[in-house]
C-alpha cells in the first residue's frame, strides 16, 4: 500500500490557499500536494509562485477531477459548490474531504450523503473544532453520563468580529446566490455542529435573523435563536460578526452540575447531588445542593485543521478513525436551515425541516440577490491557521 496519500486542493481561497501551504510542506504526515485547482487567474498565479513545481494547476475542479492527479480531493470553494464537487470526486473513486459547512441546504448536502454511502471511498468534514481538547472534554463529559441528563445549554459567539472590507473582498461572500447566508453559514457551522455533537439535536428551532444589521450586505449578521430539545431541556444561541469585542460562553447545565466553556478554559462546578433529587427531598425552601467548582484538565492538543488532514490519510492508508464522518455535515447545517426558516416565516420550526419548503424561501432570496463586481481578494492566514477565519 501506498504511504502517502496525492492529494488534490480545489479553491484556492483564503482556507484552499492554508491548506495547499500546509500539505506542500510536509506538515501532514501521510499526504503530499501534487494538485490545485482555481478559477481565478490570480490564484492560479499564486499556486505557481508558492507551490513546488510538481504541483499541477488546474481551472476548474472538474479538470482536477478528472485528471487522475490525485487520490483525494479538498473542496475548499464557495459553499454551493460543495455537494456537486464532492459527488463528482466520488464517482471518480476519489476520497473527499470537504469544507464546512456540507452545502448551502439540506436537501442538496442529503444527495451527496446519498452517494457517499453507494461509493467505496472516504468522506470526512473540515470539523477542524473537534479536536479541540476543551470540545473533546465536553463531549466526553455529557456522553458519559456522571453528569446526568442535559437542563439547559447557552452559547454565545460573538468573537467573529469582521469589518466590510473582509465582505467586499469576494463577489460571492455575503450574497443569497454566492454563499446562501452569512454568519451562520460562513462563520458558524463548527459551532452549531460542536453544539448538536455534544448536546444533541433540539426538536424544535425559534429564531431572528438580522439582515445586515451591522455591515452593508443581504444575508444575516446576527442571530438569536431559541432551542428546545427532546427531553425538555431548551438553549439559546447567539452570535453575530458585528460585536468588538465579542464573547465565547459555552455553557451546558446538566442535572449535576454545569459546564462553563470560556478562553480557552473549561470549568465545571460539580453538585454533590442530583439536582431533580435534591429538589423533591430537600425540606429548605432556599438550599442548594452542595457543590464545587474545578479547571477540568484536559490533554491540551488542539491540532485544528493539520489534525483533521492528519486523520483524513490515516482513514486512506490505515483505515484509523476521522475526526469528523462527511456525512455528519447535514446536522449542523439543519440546524441553520431551520433557523434561517423560522426567521424568514416567523415562526417555530420543528425537526426535521420541510426541505423543500426551505428550498423555495431560499430561491425566492437568490432570485433578487445582488451581483458583485470587483476583484475578489485572499487575506492572509498566518498565524490564525489554528482558528477559524474563513
Amino acid at each position: 500500500m501506498a504511504q502517502t496519500v496525492k492529494m488534490g486542493v480545489i479553491g484556492l481561497g483564503n482556507m484552499g490557499s492554508a491548506h495547499a501551504l500546509h500539505i506542500a510542506g510536509g506538515e501532514i504526515p501521510g499526504m503530499e500536494l501534487t494538485a490545485v485547482a482555481d478559477r481565478s487567474e490570480a490564484r492560479r498565479q499564486w499556486a505557481k509562485e508558492n507551490l513546488p513545481a510538481t504541483v499541477k494547476i488546474f481551472c476548474e475542479g472538474s479538470e482536477l477531477i478528472e485528471s487522475g492527479a490525485c487520490e483525494a480531493v479538498e473542496i475548499a470553494t464557495p459553499h454551493y459548490q460543495h455537494p456537486e464537487l464532492s459527488i463528482m470526486a466520488m464517482d471518480h473513486g476519489l476520497h473527499v474531504m470537504c469544507e464546512k459547512p456540507a452545502g448551502v441546504y439540506t436537501k442538496q448536502v442529503r444527495e451527496m450523503n446519498e452517494k457517499a454511502a453507494q461509493s467505496d471511498v472516504v468522506f470526512g468534514m473540515m470539523f477542524n473544532q473537534r479536536t479541540n481538547c476543551v470540545y473533546r472534554k465536553m463531549h466526553e463529559l455529557v456522553h458519559g453520563g456522571t453528569l446526568g441528563a442535559i437542563k439547559r445549554v447557552n452559547w454565545i459567539i460573538t468573537d467573529w468580529y469582521r469589518t466590510q472590507a473582509y465582505y467586499d473582498s469576494g463577489s460571492w461572500r455575503a450574497t443569497w446566490a454566492g454563499e446562501g447566508g452569512g454568519v451562520l453559514l460562513n462563520q458558524c457551522p463548527h459551532n452549531l455542529d460542536l453544539m448538536q455533537w455534544i448536546c444533541g439535536m433540539p426538536q424544535k428551532v425559534r429564531a431572528f435573523c438580522h439582515i445586515g444589521k451591522w455591515h452593508h450586505i443581504e444575508v444575516e449578521d446576527d442571530v438569536t435563536a431559541y432551542l428546545e430539545f427532546p427531553n425538555g431541556a431548551t438553549g439559546v444561541f447567539v452570535t453575530t460578526t458585528g460585536d468588538a469585542p465579542g464573547t465565547n460562553r459555552f455553557e451546558i447545565t446538566l442535572e449535576k452540575g454545569k459546564l462553563v466553556c470560556e478562553n480557552d478554559v473549561l470549568t465545571l462546578t460539580e453538585l454533590a447531588e442530583n439536582e431533580r433529587t435534591f429538589c423533591f427531598t430537600c425540606p429548605e425552601g432556599f438550599k442548594q445542593p452542595e457543590k464545587r467548582t474545578y479547571t477540568v484538565e484536559t490533554d491540551g492538543r488542539n491540532p485544528q485543521h493539520n489534525g483533521v488532514l492528519e486523520a483524513f490519510a490515516g482513514r486512506i492508508l490505515h483505515g484509523t478513525p476521522l475526526v469528523a464522518e462527511g456525512v455528519e455535515g447535514i446536522n449542523g447545517l439543519t440546524l441553520s436551515n431551520a433557523m434561517h426558516l423560522s426567521s424568514w416565516l416567523d415562526k417555530t420550526i420543528e425537526l426535521p425541516i420541510d426541505e423543500d419548503l426551505f428550498l423555495a424561501e431560499l430561491n425566492k432570496r437568490r432570485a433578487t440577490s445582488k451581483v458583485k463586481t470587483g476583484e475578489d481578494k485572499v487575506f492572509d492566514l498566518s498565524g490564525t491557521y489554528g482558528s477559524e477565519k474563513k
